[in-house]
């Protein structure tokens, strides 16, 4: 077996492959081992989804989501009590808001003599570099073409021998491409419910879908919380998404044909 990123021998590699980050409540889209080599999956992990989880904005809606890490744990955020003491606030998986406070001595006698205080939490904040992005789609665009043909015979071998990838698995290892564009917009709110099969509300944290165009281009298509990110598969070119878009009245692709909604779900609010 070899790596769908760097084609060396990954027989013996230990690491299974997230193809969204855990910390992003991934638990089912994944590559089993050796599909990616354990020297890549570490690469990755530290110098693309680090970063890209790490950035503020990326840290506000773990936080305010409550999405945990591999051990469990909800990233904290820095934030304010009024009338402006630095705070920390923590949650708790089991918990519906903040778990714990930290704050600065001055401020628990402001509290106590003031009756209490406003505590301010940021939402939003700023996102991960352009960079950083390209090359995070990069890699899950890669690893999810290679997700479609697991139980294919030959079929990561394909993966691996497709010049026409060596571009995009190029850049997602080895960031050599300086502007790889992706196209990015909102395509619903990030607090917005669905009613699955069984009707109870559930929030749409990632979905992810490969586009095939009718001129030939193939885009990866991923939305986190409703955050719409693509990355063309075939070249550091985005016009061929935007030309999509107009001849699709602007629907996301994850959400028309057969992906409509998702084919389970339905909007809480329609």
């Amino acid at each position: 077996m070899r790596c769908i990123f760097c084609k060396n021998d990954s027989s013996k590699s230990r690491s299974v492959e997230h193809i969204i980050p855990e910390s992003l409540g991934n638990t089912t889209s994944i590559l089993p081992k050796g599909v990616v080599c354990d020297a890549c999956n570490n690469y990755f992990a530290r110098k693309v989804e680090k970063p890209f989880l790490e950035a503020p904005a990326l840290m506000s809606l773990r936080f305010h989501q409550a999405i945990p890490n591999k051990r469990s744990l909800i990233p904290p955020i820095s934030g304010m009590l009024s009338p402006g003491f630095p705070v920390t606030a923590y949650r708790y998986t089991k918990r519906p808001f903040v778990g714990m406070i930290d704050v600065p001595s001055d401020a628990v006698e402001h509290i106590f003599q003031n009756d209490g205080g406003r505590l301010i939490l940021p939402i939003g904040g700023q996102p991960p570099s352009d960079k950083i992005i390209s090359r995070f789609l990069a890699k899950a665009a890669v690893e999810t073409m290679a997700q479609r043909l697991l139980d294919t015979s030959g079929g990561i071998d394909y993966i691996v021998d497709r010049p026409e990838l060596d571009p995009i698995r190029d850049h997602a290892r080895r960031g050599n491409i300086p502007d790889w564009p992706h196209h990015s917009r909102r395509i619903y709110d990030m607090n917005e419910t669905w009613i699955d099969e069984f009707g109870s509300e559930v929030q749409m944290v990632h979905e992810s879908d490969i586009l095939q165009t009718a001129w030939g281009e193939y885009f990866f298509v991923l939305a986190i919380f409703g955050l719409e990110l693509v990355i063309n598969y075939g070249g550091s070119e985005i016009e061929g998404y935007r030309r999509w878009l107009l001849e699709n009245n602007g629907d996301s692709p994850l959400h028309i044909g057969k992906n409509k909604v998702n084919s389970r779900l339905r909007r809480a609010t329609s």
